[in-house]
């Protein structure tokens, strides 16, 4: 029995699942994702059966592919809601199953495309987006639902519901894999970048749980970003995007110790940061250069491009930083903007100046009870020296919601610090 069956359909089901949903969505309609889905699915738990014993083929994808299509043919045999259609269908899956088949070597342009239509589907503006970040990770990344539950810390039934409110939508909506023309294509961009950038948001810092980083979302992300800078839809702010998530993603090994606690940025070792992925930044980075528009991903972009520039703490421009951070204030004033912002403020005017700042975003509603904001109060007050203020800061950051158990140690470690200088 070969001993890496299971880990190639593993690996094969996350990489191929969406491409085969999306080219059997497109020949059954949208109306019918869930028996591309099942079909899929079900090729997969062949392969588990068969593969261990019979031997891997020697084009796997290929073996997955033709499979899910001679199933879906079964299932549509057996459905009689196609009614007169039955037989055109069965022929256009039958043609289908016997080109662009995809090798060992990569994906056809046409499964390419079929999965660039889906993921603009899921993103069409008549989903809520939390339900199209859930049904386009399950659709185009290969998520069960239970990963999709575990990675937003949600319950399983809910994420079920948002997948089957939104294929319900498509439904009703009779919304197609038909990509838009002129303005309504920039708004829909817009919305997938929304979604992507949501996405790696919350695998990069993970909002509470056990693990700070999820990174499986984050590489998801980054992957689709890719697949849509690589077309002609793409934009200079798609590659902003890719390159911002590049470049945070490029620290992955170095935010967290060996037991998963947080390390800060000045902290982290930099010989653990991902050259490739750094080089992948830079790349699109440059590319986002060619448009005159400056979008928030722009700047995100430049301000992750001049940490990576920096071999050691003492060499980061925290002066050209806080500019960048003025710029984004501008386009995005959101009071987490402005905190990072006073926090690259203290960096460059020392840390009285960015208390200043913390303490009037403190007075904002959206931050009262942001355990960030009165952890980053708490860091300042330590460096001025004011053990006293900062423990309590610490203990009130502690007490919020959404925080992660690597933050919550995090936090307890600091908390203790002050305590002891306090004690002093």
């Amino acid at each position: 029995m070969p001993d890496d069956a299971v880990p190639l359909v593993e690996h094969l089901f996350r990489q191929q699942a969406g491409r085969l949903t999306a080219r059997l969505t497109r020949v059954l309609g949208p109306a019918n994702i869930t028996l591309a889905e099942d079909a899929v699915q079900e090729a997969m738990m062949r392969a588990l059966r068969t593969w261990p014993f019979e031997g891997v083929p020697a084009n796997a994808a290929g073996w997955l592919y033709t499979v899910a299509h001679h199933i879906a043919i079964d299932a549509v045999r057996r459905d009689r809601s196609f009614g007169d259609k039955t037989d055109a269908i069965v022929a256009e899956i039958a043609r289908s199953g016997t080109t662009c088949v995809p090798d060992e070597t990569g994906v056809g342009d046409q499964l390419r495309d079929d999965e660039l239509r889906m993921i603009f589907m899921c993103c069409h503006p008549e989903i809520p987006r939390d339900s199209s970040v859930a049904l386009s990770l399950k659709t185009v990344g290969g998520f069960s639902v239970s990963e999709i539950a575990r990675a937003f810390l949600a319950d399983e039934t809910a994420i079920a519901q948002r997948i089957v409110r939104a294929k319900k939508q498509i439904r009703e909506r009779c919304l197609t894999l038909d990509l838009p023309a002129g303005r309504a294509l920039g708004e829909r961009l817009d919305a997938v970048l929304d979604v992507l950038y949501f996405m790696f948001n919350e695998g990069y810092t993970a909002h509470q749980g056990e693990e700070l980083i999820r990174r499986d979302l984050c590489m998801e992300a980054i992957r689709l970003g890719r697949l849509i800078a690589g077309t002609t839809l793409s934009t200079p702010h798609t590659h902003a995007l890719v390159a911002l998530m590049a470049l945070l993603a490029a620290r992955f090994r170095a935010r967290v110790d060996e037991e998963g606690d947080l390390v800060l940025f000045d902290d982290q070792n930099r010989a653990l940061w991902d050259e490739g992925l750094i080089a992948l930044g830079f790349r699109h980075f440059d590319r986002s250069m060619s448009g005159d528009h400056v979008s928030a991903y722009h700047v995100q972009a430049a301000i992750a491009a001049t940490q990576a520039r920096a071999l050691t703490p003492e060499l980061m421009d925290w002066p050209l930083i806080l500019e960048l951070y003025d710029q984004l204030v501008a386009i995005d004033p959101s009071p987490v903007v402005a905190l990072n912002r006073a926090v690259a403020l203290a960096k460059v005017r020392g840390a009285g100046e960015g208390l200043a700042a913390v303490e009037r975003l403190g007075r904002d509603p959206k931050l009262r009870h942001y355990h960030l904001l009165m952890a980053a109060r708490g860091q300042l007050l330590s460096e001025l020296g004011r053990a006293s203020e900062a423990a309590r800061s610490f203990e009130e950051a502690l007490g919020c919601a959404g925080v992660s158990e690597p933050e919550r140690r995090f936090l307890r470690k600091r908390l203790a610090l002050q305590l002891t200088r306090r004690a002093e």
